[in-house]
């Protein structure tokens, strides 16, 4: 259940990082409420997930979750490159990730 959980502090990330290109330098109230309502509980749930995953894997996990979709929303919303090697490294940090998951003491 606190993989599932991470997984949703992950997305929250993703979901403040966008909120933070959105608000304009905080300026736009409505993302910038967004944005607090995310980062809130991005950190909120983090927080929970760590009370039974390891620390070092729960914050790499999550890290990667909010850098892998922020990546992908910047391709897909904000126009950003999508080179070879951008999405070559993308995949890689995908790998790691799972093979954080997958070999994190239980």
């Amino acid at each position: 259940m606190n993989w599932i959980i991470l997984i949703i502090a992950g997305l929250f990330e993703v979901g403040f990082t966008t909120c933070l290109q959105l608000s304009k330098n905080f300026t736009n109230i409505k993302w910038t409420a967004a944005f607090i309502v995310c980062i809130g509980l991005s950190f909120l749930l983090l927080n929970k997930a760590t009370q039974t995953l390891p620390m070092g894997t729960a914050y790499a996990v999550w890290t990667g979750i909010g850098a892998v979709g922020t990546v992908i929303v910047g391709i897909i919303y904000f126009n950003e490159p999508a080179t070879f090697w951008r999405i070559f490294f993308i995949c890689t940090l995908i790998g790691s990730i799972a093979g954080l998951k997958f070999f994190a003491a239980h």
